[in-house]
């Protein structure tokens, strides 16, 4: 299984589909919200939601949605990074309500090899998230600085610090 790319691998204009999606349950909402202390009642108020909002029920807290999608391109985008340098822009486009199913979807934007140092590169990069019903929920823009393949031969291949495992002894069963 591909984990991330080496600057080489990355084109512009493509397009990498992330899967699995995933479906946001009342739970992981509201433990996101309770992690990072957001206790807005639009979130965690069912009442105050139904009552007072043009919702009519919670909606999922907005950075839930952008750090599922970052996690969701991980694989596909971010997985060799050197580092995250920029997060460029985030757009919220339409509310996420709890059991709906988020799927997304990166678009190399740009590449371009460091200035500084030859053995790694910068590339741009849009996400989109939608939900099970195509509508597109959110957007953001980033940068991310990954190796060449140069960088990962000279630090010990792929899993460089993966520890070598034994081969199972052979049994002995009588």
């Amino acid at each position: 299984m591909q984990f991330g790319r080496t600057y080489e691998e990355f084109e512009v204009g493509a397009v990498y589909k992330h899967w699995p999606g995933k479906t946001v349950t009342e739970y992981d909402d509201h433990l996101f919200c309770l992690l990072t202390m957001n206790h807005h009642p639009l979130h965690m108020d069912t009442n105050y939601a139904e009552k007072t909002t043009d919702f009519g029920k919670n909606v999922v807290v907005g950075n839930y949605i952008y750090s599922l999608l970052l996690g969701m391109s991980v694989p596909d985008v971010s997985g060799k990074a050197i580092a995250n340098l920029e997060v460029e822009s985030l757009k919220h486009v339409a509310p996420t309500f709890h059991g709906d199913t988020i799927y997304g979807e990166t678009t190399v934007l740009d590449k371009t090899p460091s200035r500084s140092k030859s053995d790694r590169g910068i590339v741009y990069v849009e996400t989109k998230g939608y939900k099970q019903d195509g509508t597109l929920v959110c957007v953001f823009r980033r940068k991310v600085m990954v190796p060449t393949e140069t960088y990962i031969k000279e630090r010990g291949g792929e899993q460089p610090g993966r520890p070598e495992l034994n081969a199972p002894s052979k049994s002995t069963e009588k």
